[in-house]
């Protein structure tokens, strides 16, 4: 885990109040496993206090620099989407525990599931399959047709379909509509996005092996303040609980209650 204060590269609206930051900094350098994310600064004075924790979407090593992607949605958010090149933003990370890439075997199968912001970090989980030999399909899903982004950026590694929720765009439903149609099980899905997709996900078993990426409130991303804990299969209600920013967000299916 490294802070730094990164600079911006650009900032760019992709989407229906859905903006792509590039970062540079030599936080780059210890950026490896997909799924991971950063603390964000928005600010440089101290409102808002808190941190807010984003995907990594990509990561690019040659030039010291990573992507993420973000909604524009409260005080902290548009702040940030304020930011334009040459500025600068203050980071931790990077932070968690992320998507198990190396146990995916060249010609295995890996299902790729994102909603809404929960597609981004299935970027950087694509390009490190493929370039690895997995055959990769990524099922996306979003509310409508202009909330959809990354399809382009997906196809670049294998089979991508796409679903709203309006219809307006791919296929009108959610994602295990597809998943449904697929009509096979592959050695591994992988998923980030809203509960109720990624309850669904786990209900559904989609894969010999299924991994989910959680999204939580954070409090310091580190562990420290308990706000984004979870209880564990084995005790529900009890005191068996697992933090979402330190032994995540990614959890393997089954490990925790969603």
């Amino acid at each position: 885990m490294t802070q730094e204060v990164c600079t911006v590269v650009s900032n760019r609206q992709i989407a229906d109040s859905i903006y792509a930051m590039v970062l540079s900094g030599n936080i780059t350098d210890a950026m490896d496993q997909p799924g991971q994310f950063v603390h964000v600064k928005v600010a440089d004075g101290l409102d808002p206090l808190l941190r807010r924790p984003i995907s990594i979407a990509s990561i690019n090593k040659e030039d010291r620099s990573f992507m993420i992607v973000y909604r524009k949605q409260g005080k902290g958010t548009s702040l940030l989407a304020e930011k334009q090149s040459g500025m600068t933003v203050d980071v931790l990370g990077p932070l968690g525990n992320g998507f198990p890439a190396a146990e995916v075997k060249p010609g295995q199968t890996a299902i790729l599931i994102g909603g809404g912001v929960g597609v981004p970090p299935m970027y950087e989980l694509a390009k490190q399959l493929a370039r690895n030999g997995v055959k990769v399909i990524s099922v996306i899903g979003f509310q409508s047709e202009g909330a959809v982004f990354f399809e382009q950026e997906l196809a670049r590694f294998g089979a991508v379909y796409v679903t709203t929720a309006d219809g307006t765009y791919g296929r009108k439903g959610f994602v295990t509509d597809i998943l449904g149609d697929l009509g096979t099980t592959a050695d591994f899905v992988f998923a980030c996005g809203p509960t109720p997709m990624l309850r669904a996900i786990e209900n559904g078993q989609y894969g010999a092996k299924t991994y989910l990426s959680l999204e939580e409130r954070m409090g310091c991303g580190i562990g420290a303040c308990f706000a984004c804990v979870c209880h564990t299969k084995e005790d529900p209600k009890g005191f068996s609980y697992k933090k979402v920013c330190s032994d995540g967000p990614v959890f393997q299916a089954g490990e925790v209650v969603i």
